[in-house]
C-alpha cells in the first residue's frame, strides 16, 4: 500500500477513535496533514479553535506564522507534513493530559514510520519531550541532535511554539533565527548519520603546512 493510501487508513482510525474522552467535546479530529514524502515533519502539541473547526493543524494565528516561518527558509506546506501529539482539541486549549498524549501516541508514531521523514522538528514543549524527554525548550531550542525512536535514527530539532512567538517578542525573534539556522543544522546532522565526518578548519590548515615543509 502506498504511503497516502497509509496515512489515509490512519485517519480512519483517529475519526473512529474513542480511547480518551476528548472525542465527545470536539467538532472535528485533527489527524494531520501535508506531503507524504516529506522530509520534515512539525509537530505541535493539540489542535485549536480553528484546527477544531476546520480539522485541519495550524490554520489559526499559529499556523499563519509557521507558515511564514517556512517561506523564510523557502519552504511551504506542500513540501512538508505538520500533526500534533493529539488529535481532538482539549477543551479551552488547556495543556494535553499525560493520559491523552498515551491514547494519541500510536496514531502520531504511525504517521512518523509511514512517511519516514529525515527530520523531525518539535514545536512545543510537550512535543519536544516525546523524543528528547530530558530537554528544556528554553534551553534547547533550535539544537539539533541525532535521536533513536522507535528503532530508527531520526535529526531532532526542537523549537518553541508559534503560539508562544505570538504572545512574546523575545520568543518570536528566537524562533524565527531558530528557522533561518535550521537547515544548517540538517545538513550538519545528516552528514553525521552518513558517517561523513569534517575535519576542522583548524585541522587543515596545519595539514597544508606540514605539507609545505616536506
Amino acid at each position: 500500500m502506498e504511503k497516502e493510501e497509509l496515512l489515509k487508513e490512519v485517519d480512519k482510525k483517529v475519526a473512529a477513535c474513542r480511547k480518551c474522552p476528548l472525542y465527545k467535546t470536539a467538532t472535528n479530529p485533527v489527524p494531520g496533514n501535508g506531503n507524504f514524502e516529506a522530509e520534515i515533519i512539525f509537530i505541535g502539541e493539540a489542535p485549536g479553535f480553528h484546527e477544531d473547526q476546520r480539522g485541519i493543524p495550524f490554520c489559526g494565528a499559529a499556523g499563519k506564522l509557521l507558515d511564514r516561518l517556512l517561506s523564510s527558509i523557502g519552504l511551504d506546506r506542500s513540501k512538508v507534513y505538520v500533526a500534533n501529539m493529539l488529535k481532538h482539541r482539549p477543551p479551552n486549549n488547556r495543556d494535553p493530559s499525560l493520559e491523552e498524549m498515551e491514547a494519541c501516541r500510536e496514531y502520531l508514531d504511525e504517521q512518523i514510520k509511514i512517511i519516514n521523514p529525515k527530520a523531525i522538528v518539535t514545536l512545543g514543549r510537550f512535543s519536544m519531550v516525546k523524543f528528547y524527554p530530558f530537554g528544556k525548550i528554553s534551553a534547547d531550542h533550535g539544537k539539533g541532535k541525532i535521536v533513536e525512536y522507535n528503532g530508527r535514527k531520526y535529526i531532532f530539532i526542537p523549537m518553541y511554539h508559534p503560539a508562544a512567538a505570538l504572545r512574546a517578542g523575545a520568543v518570536d525573534a528566537q524562533l524565527r533565527e531558530d528557522f533561518i539556522k535550521m537547515p544548517e543544522e540538517i545538513k550538519r546532522l545528516e552528514k553525521i548519520i552518513n558517517g561523513v565526518v569534517e575535519v576542522p578548519i583548524k585541522q587543515e590548515e596545519e595539514k597544508e603546512e606540514q605539507l609545505g615543509l616536506i
